[in-house]
């Protein structure tokens, strides 16, 4: 379980413009890996459900960082 938290600790430590560039590049990946799965290349298909999490992780982070600019509480 505490590789989750690594992954999610590593995303947080980034600014918003780095974050920015991460969610894109996810993106690319995502698109890629499903290139992968149509032509019947790729060998692991958990790799799409992983990077989807990684992009809902990265939009989760940046909601919660406008939350807190825009000042709204929990």
């Amino acid at each position: 379980m505490a590789g989750k938290n690594d992954a999610f600790d590593e995303l947080a430590a980034m600014d918003a413009a780095r974050l920015s560039k991460e969610l894109d590049d996810t993106y690319r990946q995502l698109f890629t890996l499903r290139l992968q799965v149509a032509t019947r290349q790729l060998q692991n298909v958990k790799e799409i459900n992983r990077t989807k999490r990684k992009i809902a992780r990265i939009k989760t982070l940046q909601r919660q960082r406008e939350l807190v600019t825009l000042g709204v509480s929990e």
